[in-house]
């Protein structure tokens, strides 16, 4: 048998938590393998073909709006970026933890990164008002370069689900957050100072509370320095707190 038509077997961690009969369980699904298989393909064929009420997420099956992030053998990452080719042939999959599980492989990312953005305060603070007319403001190249990387964040939910303190205090920002906080900060556009943001991450919900683990940087699936990033924050919310 050739590798392209392996036969994979695909177990699935399932739960409908609004259905009061439903208890998590294992359910394994036979795949037959295809070249370039990824796991998204695996997953709509399963849906497609053996079982339409299996839930999970997609909208652009190429790695840009983070909704297909699960635990792929343990471990976070996302659906329609990982190839069943690197794996043996039998595979696990269960939903990302932290998150509100919606049903089978289906997380509430969303509401999550709402309360994250809106406790941070994470839109550009300018002081000005919006003019539509305006000329966009000049930027060195190495400047809107650095933003645009750090920008580059998906919100998959991968960092989250791969961070200790996360999965133990509710409130904590994660690496997305704090990366959000890193992208306003070298913004030269946003007028608050460290101190401000000391106001928002100086605690052990904030950059305090990372272990330095670097399981958001890990599993990162945009390969995001985030580990640096929160080093960058701890060092200039250390000097702001010393200032206060």
């Amino acid at each position: 048998m050739t590798e392209s038509g392996r036969a994979l077997r695909i177990s699935v961690l399932r739960h409908n938590p609004n259905d009061p009969d439903s208890e998590p369980h294992i359910q394994t699904f036979n795949v037959t393998e295809t070249a370039g298989m990824t796991l998204f393909i695996a997953l709509t064929d399963i849906r497609e073909n053996q079982d339409p009420t299996l839930q999970f997420d997609f909208v652009c099956r190429a790695g840009i709006c983070g909704s297909c992030g699960m635990l792929i053998n343990g471990k976070p990452g996302l659906a329609c970026r990982t190839q069943t080719k690197d794996f043996d042939d039998e595979i696990m999959l269960a939903p990302l933890p932290v998150f509100r599980l919606i049903g089978d492989l289906s997380v509430d990312t969303g509401a999550w990164m709402q309360r994250m953005s809106d406790r941070l305060d994470a839109w550009l603070h300018t002081g000005l008002t919006a003019n539509v007319n305006a000329l966009e403001e000049r930027m060195e190249p190495a400047l809107a370069q650095e933003i645009y990387e750090l920008d580059r964040c998906i919100e998959c939910g991968c960092c989250i689900a791969a961070c200790a303190t996360a999965q133990m205090r509710d409130d904590f920002v994660g690496a997305v957050g704090l990366n959000r906080i890193a992208r306003f900060r070298v913004d030269p556009r946003d007028q608050r100072s460290d101190a401000d943001m000391y106001e928002l991450i100086g605690d052990d919900d904030g950059v305090f509370g990372c272990m330095t683990l670097l399981g958001c940087e890990d599993y990162c699936p945009k390969q995001l320095s985030l580990g640096t990033q929160i080093a960058w924050l701890r060092r200039r919310m250390v000097i702001a707190s010393s200032r206060g």
